[in-house]
């Protein structure tokens, strides 16, 4: 194919393509997850608690089981098998807002579940196509700005539908926003199907990344449990931060600044997808694995302190709603992108680990969205008359203590593991001179 050779000679256009392509696929595949939670469903319970947290609560437990799902089909899927897995997943997620719109309130909560149930391998499959390659940090932008971008957006987007639309219900708005990026998902599909394969450059720099054997991750999970236990406990408290603020930003702007606009919803998430854009996009420019290796978690712990510091100075007054808003995001997006797109796909090189990111990744997702489920169902249950901004404030004070704590020791540890390789290698070296 005359696309893919054109890829092959011109690294700027690959890059360019790559970008493009990963922001579409998967700022569409938002299309079909988040539109719904820009409703109030005002005045509806189920079981004593606000319909809105029921449905939320119904998509992540689909979404979660989805995750750990992934640890094993992500980890062990074949390159010729992507484009199929990728399509009947968005398939099954828009079918299931089909029947969210038909079956009538309160039996509909289900089939938020099962939306939920095919979408949270989307992003493995996108990241498969990107990882392993020595611009994996340069091209992950794309598939990085749409995470932060696409649910602001998509907001707006479903306000504005919702106002030309007014007798579309807020129970059919999902589908329609769906059927409505639909076309545009399998474009950008096809788009990341013609991508060339690593090159030999690539596997030399990054180690060759193929499907996983269940004997490959009883090694790493042996050689490299700990390091990673302390990355997944911090990823998964950035992804429950996330989490609720992203569910929650309208409750959260109606408290904190009156007459807000609805502009602001994408005002702040381009702001942050520019600066963690930039971040990322520089890392792809150290070419020295362990240098790398040391920026990427450098980039975590600012992400972790500008959270915690954010709601501190807002909590005294001595910033805004939108300047907390936009730092506590910033913040929560740089170390959670950080990880999922740079970190390991570094520690997987440094280390030469027989694995791939996707791996690693959907172990941390999966424990990720346990947490946002729970603090959701905390909230509810036991912090009913706090409001939506004073739990995130407690929440990231907490975030910040414990996940500063964790990657200290995890890094203690890998530091030490990689001068003990490095030398067993010397010493191999001198026995076989």
């Amino acid at each position: 194919m005359q696309v893919k050779k054109a890829l092959l000679n011109s690294n700027t256009l690959f890059v360019i393509w790559s970008i493009v392509a990963s922001f579409g696929a998967y700022f569409c595949m938002y299309a079909f997850r988040k539109p719904f939670n820009s409703g109030l469903y005002q005045g509806l319970e189920l079981w004593g608690i606000g319909y809105k947290s029921i449905l939320i609560l119904a998509q992540v437990a689909g979404y979660t089981l989805s995750k750990f799902a992934g640890i094993k089909v992500i980890s062990e899927l074949k390159a010729s098998d992507r484009v199929k897995l990728i399509i009947l997943l968005i398939v099954v997620a828009e079918v299931a807002l089909l029947f969210f719109g038909l079956v009538p309130y309160p039996y509909n909560f289900i089939f938020l579940f099962i939306n939920g149930l095919p979408l949270g391998m989307v992003y493995g499959v996108v990241f498969s196509f990107l990882e392993g390659r020595r611009f994996t940090e340069m091209i992950a932008m794309g598939l990085n700005i749409s995470i932060i971008a696409a649910s602001g957006m998509l907001k707006t987007t479903y306000l504005e539908v919702h106002y030309w639309l007014p007798y579309i219900t807020e129970f059919w708005m999902p589908f329609l926003m769906g059927l409505l990026f639909l076309p545009f998902f399998l474009f950008f599909v096809w788009m990341l199907h013609v991508m060339p394969a690593p090159t030999k450059e690539d596997v030399i720099l990054r180690t060759e990344r193929e499907p996983m054997t269940d004997f490959d991750k009883k090694n790493a999970l042996k050689e490299y449990g700990f390091p990673v236990l302390c990355i997944l406990v911090c990823y998964a408290l950035l992804i429950v931060g996330r989490d609720f603020r992203d569910n929650f930003t309208i409750e959260i702007w109606n408290e904190i600044s009156a007459g807000w606009v609805s502009s602001v919803l994408s005002q702040t998430e381009m702001i942050t997808g520019f600066v963690v854009l930039i971040v990322v996009a520089s890392l792809a420019f150290i070419k020295n694995n362990l240098i790398g290796f040391r920026m990427t978690n450098l980039v975590i712990f600012t992400g972790v302190v500008m959270s915690g510091v954010s709601s501190f100075l807002f909590e005294m007054h001595l910033i805004s709603g939108f300047y907390w808003m936009l730092t506590i995001g910033t913040g929560m997006f740089l170390g959670f992108t950080v990880i999922q797109s740079a970190l390991f796909d570094r520690m997987i090189a440094l280390f030469r680990i027989r694995a791939n990111a996707g791996f690693f990744v959907y172990m941390c997702e999966s424990i990720g969205y346990l947490g946002s489920a729970g603090l959701l169902l905390f909230k509810e249950l036991f912090m009913k008359q706090l409001s939506w901004s004073k739990v995130l404030i407690q929440f990231t004070y907490l975030q910040a203590a414990v996940s500063l704590t964790l990657l200290i020791c995890g890094n203690l540890y890998l530091e030490r593991h990689r001068r003990n390789l490095k030398k067993k290698e010397s010493e191999r070296l001198v026995s076989v001179a």
